[in-house]
């Protein structure tokens, strides 16, 4: 073999063991369209490639120069850096009244006083969630994907996070541990990892973190807030890849709570070990809060609130569920998150807008709002009413956001590059299409559950 018919060899070996590395990857993942195109790629590359080691010099030049050509392009593109401006999102110059949240509200039982006075200080809210009422509920009997086996699961987990709701605070001791902040925070934060957690950062808290007045978990319903601990760990763990794709149907809903009862076990963990070392904590959990716990992740540099309204974190999305433990304890700050790059991507992605069954995420570009944020804002009384009739929390926009992807070399190195590239991204997105189409289709569940 000639020098060039050694390099057009090696250049050939190399994209067909691409190809099929990623139909392999993406069978096991269980995206299937992805799987047979990159394998139909497979066999293209190898007649093309087969072809040229048989062609006459002049041809195998050609095709050479072409492929440089296209490899250049891309090495350009992967890494020339985004020169487009995007603009952050001010702060909240307002707090929350967490009794206007959407699970605030369903927990309120009709001739009750707090129904009566809630509906009478926010009569816009009457009708809308008087529609989600006459729908058969989150896990009930009746709803469109309920599976009373399978709703024992995440029922279960549910009681276990309900049951944390008393542990979230406790006595402290007396004898302090006392540190360096530098050190107690490394401390801290490999004690999060040891537990399970994902990514884990500090904040100091702010008073746009808080909830003005308490809608649900421990206390008094309506009772003001007042949280005077000064620092915030946020955590993240993550939820199964596998799982979240059968969204809507069960198994979504099995993954969601189960992570919730994760990442509150670990934070209640958390908080009861700082106290131990003899500074005040309390845990944040599912149902439990007074902190608005992606405000708190994002300040702790964990990620970017994206278009479907959710924490979005640079390695896997929305592919998470969040926990937060407030503190005395003197820690040192993380930066806070700024991710141009997964705005602008969001801002030319509407892939989970165009698979929401309930119409509840925006297309257009981040608004202002009277709070002083630049956002994208859903409509909770439509995706909370979906919830309602299906019986699931739902997950469609979790499944096919194009960060959500397994965590693995090749999706990484496309995370990579639309960190870099603005360019890049419209190319992420174009191939994200190509290989898992527009609309991505819910998965089938494991087999272990198809059998139910």
């Amino acid at each position: 073999m000639t020098s060039l018919e050694i390099l057009l060899a090696a250049i050939g070996l190399f994209t067909l063991l691409g190809f099929l590395s990623f139909a392999l990857v993406s069978l096991r993942e269980m995206h299937h369209r992805a799987s047979r195109l990159s394998f139909l790629l497979f066999l293209i590359s190898g007649i093309i490639f087969a072809s040229l080691l048989i062609s006459p010099k002049l041809i195998q030049n050609i095709g050479l120069g072409i492929i440089l050509a296209v490899s250049l392009a891309g090495v350009v593109l992967f890494l020339w850096p985004s020169a487009k401006e995007i603009t952050p999102s001010p702060p909240p110059e307002q707090r929350v009244d967490e009794r206007t949240i959407m699970f605030a509200r369903a927990r309120l039982q009709p001739g009750t006083p707090n129904f009566e006075a809630y509906y009478a200080d926010h009569p816009e809210h009457k009708s809308l969630d008087d529609a989600f009422r006459q729908n058969p509920g989150l896990l009930e009997p009746g709803a469109l994907f309920f599976n009373q086996k399978l709703a024992a699961s995440p029922q279960g987990d549910f009681f276990l996070t309900e049951s944390l709701r008393d542990a979230v605070d406790g006595p402290v001791s007396k004898t302090k541990v006392v540190d360096p902040p530098d050190n107690m925070t490394d401390f801290i934060k490999n004690l999060a990892i040891y537990h399970g957690v994902r990514d884990v950062g500090v904040c100091r808290v702010q008073p746009y973190h808080i909830y003005s007045h308490i809608g649900r978990g421990s206390g008094e319903y309506g009772a003001e807030i007042t949280l005077d601990q000064q620092f915030a760990v946020a955590v993240t763990v993550e939820m199964c890849h596998e799982m979240v794709n059968t969204g809507p149907r069960m198994p979504a809903v099995m993954e969601s709570a189960r992570q919730y009862a994760e990442a509150g076990k670990i934070a209640v963990a958390l908080a009861a070990a700082i106290r131990a070392m003899g500074y005040p904590a309390r845990a944040h959990i599912d149902g439990n809060y007074r902190v608005i716990a992606p405000l708190v992740a994002k300040d702790a540099g964990l990620g970017e609130i994206g278009r479907m309204g959710l924490l979005m974190t640079p390695s896997l999305g929305p592919r998470v569920r969040l926990a937060v433990v407030t503190t005395d304890l003197p820690l040192a700050e993380d930066q806070a998150a700024w991710y141009p790059d997964m705005i602008d991507f969001c801002s030319i992605c509407k892939k989970c807008a165009q698979v929401c069954p309930s119409l509840a995420i925006p297309f257009g570009d981040r608004q202002e709002y009277a709070d002083g944020t630049l956002r994208w804002k859903i409509n909770p009384e439509r995706c909370y009413t979906y919830w309602t009739r299906v019986g699931t929390d739902c997950g469609r926009c979790m499944a096919v956001c194009p960060y959500a992807h397994a965590d693995n070399v090749m999706h990484n190195l496309i995370r990579l590059g639309v960190a870099q590239s603005h360019n890049f991204r419209r190319a992420a997105l174009w191939m994200d299409d190509l290989f898992y189409g527009k609309k991505p289709l819910p998965h089938t569940p494991p087999d272990w559950i198809q059998s139910v």
